[in-house]
């Protein structure tokens, strides 16, 4: 079964996601923050990850950049406002394997896992 680690301040959203990933028969393990992100990486080594950006403690791009250092073949899929392009770009030159804005349709999320994780 894939691993899917959602990282997301929102609670809401964490579990919005987790909710449709799970019900496509993903498993999934969730984080409020980068702090957290990176911790729970470390203990369960996720298929991918879906990380917000914005987040209290540690952002999105700086749990991505310690991902990606602990495991450079890390696969990150960074989550934005629909407002932060030049956030999402700096993401890819970080490492991040896609972006998708928020809220996420759920076509789109399915389609995006499907790609990076071939």
């Amino acid at each position: 079964m894939t691993k899917v680690l959602i990282v997301d301040d929102s609670f809401f959203m964490r579990n919005r996601i987790a909710g449709q990933l799970t019900r496509q028969g993903y498993e999934t393990v969730l984080a409020g923050d980068g702090v957290e992100a990176v911790s729970i990486y470390r203990l369960t080594k996720p298929d991918v990850v879906l990380m917000d950006v914005t987040m209290p403690r540690k952002s999105g791009l700086q749990a991505l950049a310690e991902i990606r250092q602990l495991d450079p073949a890390a696969k990150v899929i960074v989550l934005t406002a629909l407002d932060q392009a030049a956030v999402a770009t700096e993401a890819i030159r970080l490492g991040a394997k896609d972006f998708l804005a928020k809220p996420v349709e759920s076509n789109r999320l399915l389609s995006t896992l499907t790609k990076v994780l071939q």
